[in-house]
């Protein structure tokens, strides 16, 4: 039988790995279950509680929004009922830009507040960590001209992945964790303080 530890790290892996597939396939009633009611998601085009990231995520899910993501490497840090989980994984959109259907892949990792609460571990807060990424036109016959001002407004690390979601109406975040600076020091000190019993999940 694995231990109390290894048992809790299986269950939270488990739980970012439904995070996923519920999410992409459009099996909204289970990926409600994967978080805990007070749940609060961060990503480029959206920030707020994870009811209302579900709400919207369906709605752009059955209005034809293309983004799925990819998982890989763990590690779970875990104190108590609390755990830290990261995750590296890749967004992967496809959309248009001036007429060009075009793929963004975009790497990095998924930062995870979770607690224990009534036996089950469950998602408090997820923070992406955006550290890489690049663009793509589907047919790589395609010509296709970034316009450089309106690239330079995002950040390396998920400057692509904003520059197609800005294009197709999304207003984008502009200020998120990367691999290296103030915003990824200052998300490492809330985890943490998470661990050590801090009041709340950061400063979302």
């Amino acid at each position: 039988m694995p231990s109390d530890l290894t048992a809790d790290k299986l269950a939270i892996r488990e739980t970012v790995e439904n995070w996923v597939l519920w999410r992409d396939s459009g099996d909204w009633e289970r990926f409600a279950t994967v978080w805990h009611p007070d749940g609060w998601m961060t990503a480029t085009w959206f920030q707020g509680p994870a009811r209302e990231f579900i709400a919207v995520s369906r709605k752009g899910f059955e209005s034809g929004v293309n983004i799925l993501h990819t998982l890989s490497g763990f590690t779970c840090d875990v104190s108590g009922d609390r755990a830290i989980a990261q995750t590296k994984m890749t967004i992967l959109q496809r959309a248009a830009i001036d007429g060009v259907l075009v793929d963004v892949a975009c790497t990095g990792r998924f930062y995870d507040f979770f607690e224990k609460r009534d036996g089950r571990w469950g998602i408090v807060r997820r923070q992406p960590i955006y550290e890489k990424d690049r663009l793509d036109p589907v047919d790589p016959s395609a010509k296709l001209a970034l316009d450089p001002q309106r690239l330079a407004r995002f950040p390396e690390g998920y400057r692509h992945l904003a520059y197609l979601q800005s294009k197709n109406g999304f207003t984008v975040k502009a200020d998120l964790p990367g691999l290296r600076g103030a915003a990824v020091e200052t998300l490492y000190a809330e985890g943490k303080a998470w661990l050590a019993g801090s009041a709340k999940p950061g400063q979302p």
